[in-house]
């Protein structure tokens, strides 16, 4: 019997792989260009910090303004379909983790990871992988912020509906310097800590 059920889930696994594949060969990607100011290509949008639910009516439900994230700072962001899903919890996130001391040592201010998920989803998240000493995370929660960037994608074969596409930009000042997008969101091949730091 449990082998008959870990074929059934590697024939599920296979057929959302498949169908995010699917997903990756109908979309044009979207490539933001390198000088984009980010504040102003998402005029009036607003990311919101990883906090509990008491912190969020504490704060009134405060949000931080694209400008308050990026001016004035080198910042290396990192957008990812959804928190606790696979991919992103063993293999994106952890690529930025586990080389903070390389991006500070690079005059790095804030290494960002954003997602199109509410900000407490995005808290209890980033604290069970043990990632909120080394990584600010932000959600998105409606998706405001990577519409305005063109990088939302329709991840329905997964169950997750509308998200965010994966890649990783670094960013000086508000203006992309570089811009990473993978062509598929099931990998982490262009868009990982190790990649934009040999371009930084």
């Amino acid at each position: 019997m449990a082998s008959a059920m870990l074929k059934r889930a590697a024939m599920v696994n296979s057929m959302v792989f498949k169908g995010l594949q699917e997903t990756s060969r109908r979309r044009a990607y979207a490539s933001i260009a390198e000088g984009t100011d980010l504040v102003a290509a998402a005029p009036n949008v607003s990311l919101q910090k990883a906090r509990t639910w008491d912190e969020g009516v504490a704060s009134k439900f405060s949000t931080t303004p694209l400008k308050d994230i990026f001016k004035g700072k080198k910042v290396v962001i990192f957008g990812l379909p959804g928190a606790y899903t696979g991919v992103c919890s063993a293999q994106h996130v952890p690529s930025y983790k586990n080389n903070i001391d390389k991006f500070k040592a690079k005059g790095i201010d804030s290494v960002i990871c954003v997602a199109v998920n509410d900000p407490y989803t995005m808290n209890g998240w980033a604290e069970k992988i043990q990632a909120t000493e080394a990584i600010e995370f932000y959600g998105d929660f409606d998706g405001s912020f990577h519409k305005s960037l063109d990088l939302m994608v329709d991840l329905s074969a997964a169950l997750l509906g509308p998200r965010s596409h994966r890649w990783s930009a670094y960013v000086v000042d508000g203006q992309v310097k570089v811009f990473n997008l993978e062509q598929a969101p099931s990998e982490v091949k262009v868009s990982g800590g190790d990649v934009i730091l040999g371009q930084i």
